[in-house]
């Protein structure tokens, strides 16, 4: 797949607009060692162009403006995950990598064609995982082809990311189940939160989370409410999943908050809900800097 030297917008594809430049302080202040356990860079669009047969066009958000960001709020970690507005060229993410390797890790996107010799080079830059989405918009994929892409980081003991959607939990929960490796769901499953926290995506959640192999990520709060900020009908969900396995939970921002229908999301909102989702500072602790230790190999 071949990349351009422009990041222009096209007029067949969406546009993410930039994310908040200057959130307010959050109320809350992290542990030392916080991760934000799921975020994504963009650019500079100089250095980096965006490929021609990119799912949508990012604003420009670069490493230095993450690291800005997660600084202001007190993050001292965090996790990279490739997005499609890059497409395969994983550069930006390794060069990203190399200026604050003990700060980053990063999951990235694999094919079954993807050749060993590419996941040799990303397990060394300090890809630790690898991501798989379930979704219209970004093309479901052959589950044949997910097998035989699991098998070429299956060396590197790298975790497996699943992005699933409402009842997409039920449908793929058999297939979670048979992945040998680490398995975390991004962003809660994006169940529908008016189905509450016993709808099928949820007790779906819970049978996997039981098996003690699967992990999950309290992002996407901006994502799952239908009443916005300050998100809050999202609760139920995360306070949910964060009570049945507080071992096997991380959290996770989303910047910059590419793909979103309605207005662009509050950072500080998202922030401010951690003590929510949370309540004991224990909980938080394993939330924030001890799971995310563990399951992307930091320290």
């Amino acid at each position: 797949m071949t990349a351009t030297a422009s990041a222009a917008p096209r007029s067949d594809i969406p546009e993410s607009p930039p994310p908040n430049p200057n959130p307010r302080k959050s109320s809350f202040t992290p542990p030392p060692n916080s991760c934000n356990s799921h975020c994504h860079i963009y650019g500079p669009f100089s250095r980096y162009p965006l490929p021609e047969d990119r799912s949508f066009t990012p604003s420009e958000a670069p490493e230095t403006e993450l690291r800005r960001i997660d600084d202001h709020f007190g993050f001292a970690r965090a996790v990279f995950v490739q997005s499609q507005g890059h497409g395969w060229d994983h550069q930006p993410v390794i060069d990203a990598l190399a200026a604050g390797r003990d700060r980053y890790r990063a999951v990235a996107l694999i094919r079954a064609d993807t050749s060993p010799e590419e996941v040799k080079r990303l397990d060394a830059a300090g890809f630790c995982g690898a991501r798989f989405s379930f979704m219209t918009h970004l093309g479901f994929p052959d589950l044949s082809n997910v097998r035989a892409a699991m098998a070429l980081v299956r060396p590197y003991d790298w975790h497996i990311a699943i992005h699933v959607s409402g009842h997409g939990l039920v449908d793929m929960e058999e297939f979670i189940r048979s992945i040998e490796a680490p398995v975390v769901i991004d962003h809660m499953g994006r169940p529908d939160t008016r189905e509450g926290s016993d709808g099928p995506a949820m007790l779906a959640m819970r049978r996997l989370l039981d098996t003690g192999r699967v992990w999950v990520k309290l992002s996407g709060a901006d994502r799952l409410s239908h009443q916005k900020v300050p998100y809050t009908d999202a609760l139920p969900i995360a306070r949910s999943i964060a009570a049945h396995a507080p071992e096997r939970i991380l959290w996770g921002s989303d910047w910059p908050h590419v793909n979103l229908g309605g207005p662009m999301t509050d950072d500080t909102c998202l922030v401010d809900l951690i003590p929510e989702i949370a309540p004991s500072e224990a909980v938080r602790q394993r939330m924030l800097v001890d799971n995310p230790a563990e399951f992307f190999r930091f320290g």
